[in-house]
């Protein structure tokens, strides 16, 4: 960062998040421009959890900080040069949402943002709309109210206005304004312990130890919430040791949803990055026959990595289409005992922790998802044996790729059967990420060539 910007507190912060906020609303994923762009200067841990909060917070508020340029602006914020938009959103977001941050502080960095990179002449039209929106603060007024819930919601969460329709829909407007709170709190991380390596009490320890603020997750037998804040988890103690992972508690619920036990041939078809594949392993104890397919080499990769750091050892990787493995691999006709088809979604479940997934997403996008879905479902089906048992997840709360997917499977496979499903949304879990789970068994005494 130049001279002049490092001489004034907290600058050097605010423009790299405004650089991540920038590269997002060109199409780039957050966690990927957040990491490039931290990466590219010396920040202090403090910097980075400040870049993390502006950026993730302004991406994640966007429509609600549209609303308000539209309404104290001249311009609507989808006509603003996006340069100044992004901008305007870095001040807003801290005026509007930062407690800790002093109004003043946050006013005058992002006018001195705007002299000095390229938005000069506009720095008084900045000044002026963020000056605007912290005297509507202090009084207590709010955007303009509509009649529409739906907009309402959208307007007041941050929401696309499809999926706030669709949650009113789904679950009522009180769930639904709950289920969007939801979406806006910042994620603990949690951590899986894994158990070929060390014990939840022994990680535990180590934690304390070092000062990780921890607690013991419920009904996640191997699970640690840890709050932000701590720096980066790949740089905690354990972890290059292969003693635990991180992932979502509603995501540790998944592989032990599927029973595998020792000795058993399974199949996990959506594998990468690996973390329902060694959970797998983990919970088998490294015996058995475990397949980890995915259809991206460079993804696949990440099993590898996964699998040697937690020494999995059980785990074999094939990179290949889980829809044309029965072409591929004949004899793996009937040959699993088990299969988890962790299949492709909308990720509607885990907008908490990816602050850009909302905007990414529309009801095409889900419509196709639909079509690939029943697809893996379909083409995998045929390499259970007869007794054996397929868990279908996935980490959305949309019904037509939840619950309607499998209504669709069942109704046309009849040979199988539904043991169990389950619904998590957000915020009801122990403010785990949305999923969906789905334990399908196979007849046992099944014959291929009735209802083929």
């Amino acid at each position: 960062m130049s001279e002049n910007l490092s001489s004034i507190k907290g600058l050097d912060a605010r423009k790299a998040a405004w650089e991540v906020i920038q590269a997002v609303g060109g199409g780039a994923f957050a966690d990927v421009a957040l990491e490039r762009i931290i990466n590219l200067y010396s920040f202090k841990s403090i910097d980075k959890a400040l870049i993390t909060e502006l950026s993730y917070g302004a991406i994640r508020q966007r429509y609600f900080l549209d609303c308000w340029i539209d309404h104290l602006g001249k311009v609507p914020a989808k006509k603003q040069p996006p340069l100044l938009r992004w901008l305007l959103h870095l001040g807003l977001y801290q005026v509007l949402k930062m407690k800790r941050i002093p109004p003043a502080a946050a006013i005058n960095t992002t006018v001195e943002l705007a002299k000095t990179h390229h938005l000069k002449k506009l720095a008084p039209v900045v000044n002026g709309i963020l000056r605007s929106a912290l005297r509507s603060k202090d009084r207590g007024l709010l955007l303009p109210k509509s009649n529409n819930p739906s907009l309402e919601l959208a307007k007041n969460e941050s929401l696309p206005i499809w999926l706030a329709d669709e949650l009113i829909d789904w679950k009522g407007i009180e769930t639904a304004k709950q289920i969007a709170k939801a979406f806006n709190c910042v994620s603990p991380i949690d951590i899986r312990v894994n158990k070929l390596r060390a014990d939840l009490k022994e990680v535990k320890e180590i934690f304390d130890s070092c000062g990780i603020h921890n607690q013991v997750i419920p009904n996640c037998p191997y699970g640690l919430e840890v709050r932000a804040g701590v720096g980066e988890p790949r740089k905690w103690p354990g972890y290059e040791e292969g003693k635990w992972s991180v992932q979502d508690r509603s995501s540790q619920l998944i592989a032990p949803s599927l029973g595998p036990l020792p000795g058993e041939k399974i199949l996990d078809a959506c594998a990468a990055p690996g973390g329902k594949s060694t959970h797998i392993a983990e919970l088998i104890n490294n015996e058995g026959n475990l397949w980890s397919v995915d259809r991206s080499s460079r993804r696949s990769k990440k099993i590898l990595a996964n699998s040697e750091r937690l020494g999995t050892k059980c785990l074999q990787i094939l990179v290949a289409d889980s829809n044309e493995l029965l072409l591929k691999k004949p004899d793996w006709r009937g040959f699993f005992d088990r299969i988890l088809i962790d299949a492709p979604c909308s990720g509607l479940g885990t907008l908490a922790r990816h602050p850009d997934a909302r905007w990414r997403m529309n009801q095409d996008n889900i419509q196709q998802l639909v079509a690939v879905q029943s697809q893996l479902l379909n083409s995998l089906a045929p390499l259970l044996k007869n007794g054996g048992k397929l868990v279908y997840s996935t980490c959305t709360i949309h019904p037509e790729e939840n619950s309607h997917q499998i209504k669709n499977f069942l109704q046309s496979k009849s040979e199988f059967f539904l043991e169990y499903e389950k619904q998590i949304w957000p915020g009801e879990e122990d403010n785990g990420d949305g999923f969906y789970i789905a334990v399908l068994n196979k007849l046992k005494n099944y014959s291929k060539d009735i209802g083929c």
